[in-house]
């Protein structure tokens, strides 16, 4: 048993580290630029049918959920909806595509405006909100999914009180099919957006037609509309107010933007330009705009005109699934268990787009800003961090559709209203004054909406919380256990650099490491006779000052470029800017090692002070504690004593 523990146990883990997230694969090297040739990809339509099955599958839930909170106005309240997207959502996610054409949306927009930690908090706060959105479009497309087979007349007997159960279900074999290896799922998304589209066309032809014959309907719904709203202005004021609770209707275009790697560009894109990809996302998302426009306004009306108000409270018939409810009602219960399935399946996938949304946009950020371990580049592990994660809310939330409408409404409101606000920047630093007037407007309505969402819906909002908290206190852990980790990625030398590691590589390497303060003759002169003092090295032996400049310290890696100076005709400098002075130090001497094959010398003074305070000022700014930590960053990186370099302190 003990010979094969080890070989099984490695292949478990070579298979759970496998690759990163599928859309990652073609992804940066920083905040999303993509390594593919941008031209390679699938036609937009095709793409769009994949971010369609989250966008499209809202029609399973939507008209209910207007209906629930705008009663008789719904129609109504739905054109404002319509009029939002179209006007306000479309544009701006259009200006986002244009600004941010690597799939990293917004947050890569209003990453770039702020540096230091407030950068990084800010953009952990809004990956919050996005794992908010992402999280909760699969749990409740799930629940209503398990909704519709619970209530579907041939299944209601045998799976009653059995929506849990099924919804849980549901969810893991969404992970499933991300553990066995998700990469194109455009396929299969066209077709079932192909059937389910058609089936609502069929279902909605068959409502329009019954309101056009059934005279009294429309009679009926306007009397009782203008008894209840008095006139047309109060009736859009009405609607107005209750447009928060419709926002379940914008979902989509964040993961419109999310999936813009996988659409085709032109022969002649690149990487900064891909303008190709650019204008198939554009028309990706106007499409998908527009068909969902239609399809609201028109299910709006019919089930608001068609199905009993009792029907959509909860325990009722249409509760979750208003057009499952005409379907069965007007076609007949095969036809409606056809649409049933259509709708179960697509509901179900709606959470593969969902999913891999979160594959793409968490990778981008957690392990760059070294709050990840490694794996978390890795599809497998985050997909069971995921999956267990979408567990939790299922059983927070019962399962129920309703529930999760305030937590999702939330998540993607805060996204569309950070993607307003980015790109309403972004005119006003191209200079578009009326881009910027415009933008600004939709800021505004959106920031409203948002607003009311939370005060009407604290639950969204706490919800949205518990996953930034959740992410934060993860990312600073993760961020500690990895303080002392080499995190240098690549060491470049100036010519001057060059020639004063050639010239001491000769003899004994040896560096004094000098926090800079005047650069005068004198603070060099002191330097080097108390670390001959402190350290008992004779009066002949040579040494080069090493300087670290702390540029932000937020930043968890990057590039090192080392410049070498003389001061005062005699001493010689090398200078050096990074984001923690320790690392900095380590990656210099290690890298001098290596093309030397000299194990250098360096030289510190003890810092003053609480040892605690010193290893927090490392942690948040890149200083405090510097010897005892290089060496521990060079004990990390390098096991074997013999080949470390050898710190000094005095």
């Amino acid at each position: 048993m003990a010979t094969t523990h080890g070989p099984r146990t490695s292949r478990l883990r070579a298979w759970m580290l496998e690759g990163l997230s599928d859309m990652a694969k073609t992804a940066p090297h920083g905040a999303g630029a993509a390594a593919e040739p941008s031209h390679k990809g699938q036609p937009w339509w095709r793409v769009m049918c994949l971010t369609g099955v989250d966008y499209f599958s809202t029609l399973g839930y939507q008209p209910g959920i207007a209906a629930l909170a705008a009663g008789l106005l719904s129609p109504v309240a739905t054109i404002v909806l319509v009029i939002v997207t179209l006007v306000g959502a479309l544009p701006v996610y259009r200006r986002v595509a244009e600004e941010s054409p690597h799939g990293a949306g917004s947050i890569a927009m209003l990453e770039r405006l702020l540096s230091f930690w407030k950068g990084k908090l800010f953009v952990l706060t809004l990956l919050g909100f996005a794992a908010t959105d992402f999280l909760i479009t699969i749990t409740l497309s799930a629940a209503d999914a398990s909704t519709h087979l619970v209530e579907n007349p041939h299944l209601t007997d045998t799976l009653h009180n059995k929506q849990m159960v099924i919804t849980l279900v549901l969810v893991a074999l969404l992970g499933a099919v991300f553990l066995k290896g998700f990469l194109e799922a455009i396929g299969v998304a066209v077709v079932l957006v192909g059937i389910y589209l058609s089936l609502n066309v069929v279902v909605v032809v068959t409502g329009l037609w019954h309101v056009i014959t059934k005279e009294h309907v429309i009679t009926d719904w306007s009397t009782a509309l203008t008894a209840e709203h008095g006139n047309a202005f109060a009736m859009i004021g009405v609607a107005l107010l209750v447009f928060p609770k419709l926002a379940l209707g914008l979902s989509g275009f964040e993961t419109g933007v999310a999936v813009m790697p996988h659409v085709k560009g032109d022969p002649t894109d690149t990487e900064e330009q891909p303008k190709g990809r650019i204008r198939g996302a554009k028309k990706l998302l106007t499409t998908a705009a527009a068909i969902m426009s239609v399809f609201l306004v028109c299910t709006s009306f019919i089930t608001t005109l068609l199905i009993p108000e009792k029907e959509f409270e909860s325990g009722g018939k249409a509760n979750g699934r208003a057009l499952a409810y005409l379907a069965h009602e007007y076609l007949g219960n095969t036809f409606g268990t056809v649409y049933d399935i259509s709708t179960i399946a697509i509901l179900w996938f709606a959470g593969a787009s969902a999913m891999a949304g979160l594959l793409n946009l968490m990778p981008r950020y957690l392990p760059r800003y070294g709050m990840a371990p490694h794996w978390a580049r890795a599809v497998r592990p985050m997909v069971i961090v995921f999956t267990l994660v979408a567990f939790l809310v299922t059983w927070i939330f019962n399962a129920d559709v309703d529930a999760q409408g305030g937590a999702y409404a939330t998540g993607v409101l805060v996204l569309i209203c950070s993607a307003a606000i980015a790109v309403t920047i972004a005119a006003r630093k191209a200079r578009q004054r009326n881009w910027t007037i415009g933008f600004a407007v939709i800021s505004a309505v959106f920031l409203y909406t948002t607003v009311v969402n939370v005060i009407e819906r604290p639950d969204g909002v706490k919800i949205g919380a518990c996953f930034i908290a959740g992410i934060i206190l993860v990312s600073l852990l993760s961020r500690l256990a990895r303080a002392f980790e080499l995190r240098v990625t690549h060491v470049t030398f100036d010519s001057m650099a060059e020639r004063f590691v050639r010239d001491i590589a000769s003899r004994k390497v040896r560096f004094i490491a000098n926090e800079p303060d005047n650069r005068d003759l004198a603070e060099y002169r002191a330097k080097i006779d108390q670390i001959r003092h402190d350290n008992d090295v004779p009066a002949h032996e040579d040494f080069v000052f090493v300087e670290v400049t702390v540029a932000d310290p937020s930043e968890f890696e990057g590039d090192l470029t080392v410049r070498g100076e003389v001061l005062h005709g005699r001493y010689r400098v090398l200078t050096l800017e990074g984001s923690s002075i320790p690392n900095a130090l380590a990656a210099l001497l290690l890298h001098i090692r290596d093309t030397t094959g000299r194990v250098p010398h360096i030289y510190f003074e003890w810092t003053e002070g609480n040892p605690l305070a010193n290893f927090l000022r490392f942690f948040l700014f890149g200083q405090g504690e510097v010897a005892p930590v290089t060496r521990e960053v060079l004990r990390e990186a390098e096991p074997d004593p013999a080949r470390r370099p050898h710190v000094h302190v005095g």
